[in-house]
């Protein structure tokens, strides 16, 4: 294990510097913006613009990267991210953070294509779950650690959005710096959305409903804190606590998903987490302890409903057909997070703060209605005959999802073992 991730410390490095300066710079908009005075409306499209840019994005920069290979392309990008974070404080325009946050968004899906690309191709049959388990756990700690850059600067002022830029630009030395071979660019193959809604609605609601959570939360949550009356330290404290919570409900989540079925843990994980978006919504800012309580259990179980509905499809799909699958689940939860902003603001608009937990708690509710339905009208999968479940989250490609330790048809790369890239990275 030591061996492999000093094999892989130029990637983690760059992970860790440019998942923590994006989580940092998306919060510090949330909250520059409501120091503006902006209507929530106007905020919700103004943030969406992201993960426009982010979809965009995963479904165009293989081009990018075919033509100028993965370091020169993860460069280029990186440094498109950094000076989209450099603009923001030259004009407060909505229209012109609008257009930074597509750009933005379309780079940063771009970087995460390439470190995916490159973590896949670390792999081999022995080692792919744990380097599995290794990219999602780097991945969670750095966004939590993104938040609490928050209180280091004024953000009113300019030195925050240099601060993210310089993170994202000191992203780029190490993976510059690698001797690691570049892997070799795979096409993926896709599925349609309604070739696989036949097979697994539930998965195809599944990952468009947690597309809507997450990206609403991410985008809105600052916001939120800030209506309510929270300083930049506690709004910090706030998201990051809600990212560790994902984190940490992970496990004991998926070790139900083992022992019962799977569609009615979803079920209940939608209850569960509607429930806790009511409370949330119920609470009052000075009961800040049981807020954050409430609002880590909506957003553990939240950011659990993506990796049930991969588990869920999973287990009704072929095993050379899990790739093709995991690129339309991307692109439904995609989709999701582009709704999900623009809605919950305009519920904020009209009935405050609390509207951004109602409103998912509401969706939360829809999810857990359809599954029901699905259950009811559908044939279960004996739980001994189910997949082993694996913790995931949505990755920029589905290129990560052929390292699943689900996927039997994994074929390792030339590199008999890590070590040989351990070797090339000195």
């Amino acid at each position: 294990m030591t061996r492999m991730v000093a094999s892989l410390s130029a990637l983690i490095f760059s992970i860790i510097l440019l998942v923590s300066g994006n989580a940092f710079l998306m919060t510090l908009l949330g909250i520059r913006l409501s120091i503006e005075q902006v209507d929530p409306a106007t905020i919700g499209w103004v943030l969406v613009c992201y993960s426009i840019g982010f979809v965009a994005g995963t479904l165009f920069v293989n081009r990018v990267i075919g033509r100028v290979g993965h370091i020169r392309a993860f460069t280029a990008f990186a440094a498109l991210a950094a000076v989209a974070a450099l603009l923001h404080p030259l004009a407060v325009s909505m229209v012109f953070w609008a257009a930074l946050r597509v750009v933005s968004g379309f780079s940063m899906a771009g970087v995460f294509v390439v470190i995916e690309s490159w973590f896949s191709s670390r792999a081999t049959n022995s080692n792919r779950g744990a380097l599995f388990a290794i990219y999602q756990m780097v991945f969670f700690l750095s966004a939590a650690g993104g938040q609490l850059v928050v209180n280091l600067g004024d953000p009113a002022s300019f030195m925050p959005f240099t601060l993210a830029a310089i993170l994202v630009t000191l992203a780029i030395i190490p993976l510059s710096l690698t001797r690691m071979e570049a892997p070799p660019i795979e096409k993926i193959d896709r599925m349609s959305v309604f070739t696989l809604w036949r097979e697994s609605s539930t998965g195809v609601v599944g990952a468009l409903i947690c597309g809507v959570l997450i990206g609403s939360f991410y985008a809105l949550g600052p916001v939120y804190a800030t209506l309510v009356g929270m300083d930049v330290a506690a709004t910090s404290v706030f998201m990051a606590s809600a990212i560790i919570a994902a984190m940490l409900l992970a496990w004991p989540l998926g070790r139900l998903c083992d022992r019962f079925d799977r569609r009615r843990v979803m079920f209940w994980i939608a209850l569960g987490g509607a429930g806790a978006g009511i409370g949330a919504a119920l609470l009052q800012p000075d009961q800040f302890w049981l807020l954050l309580l409430a609002v880590g259990l909506f957003t553990g179980l939240s950011a659990t409903v993506y990796p049930v509905a991969v588990a869920i499809t999973n287990d009704r799909m072929e095993h050379h057909r899990i790739v093709a699958a995991s690129a339309t689940l991307l692109l439904s939860y995609g989709i999701g997070s582009i709704i999900g902003p623009v809605v919950m603001a305009e519920l904020v608009s009209y009935t405050g703060p609390r509207g951004l937990f109602l409103g998912n708690a509401a969706f939360l509710l829809l999810l857990a209605g359809s599954t029901w339905h699905r259950i009811r009208t559908t044939y279960d999968i004996p739980v001994e005959e189910q997949e082993q479940f694996v913790g995931t989250m949505p990755q920029a490609s589905p290129v990560l999802a052929e390292i699943d330790p689900r996927n039997e048809e994994f074929h390792a790369p030339d590199e008999p073992d890590v070590s040989e890239g351990f070797k090339k990275a000195g």
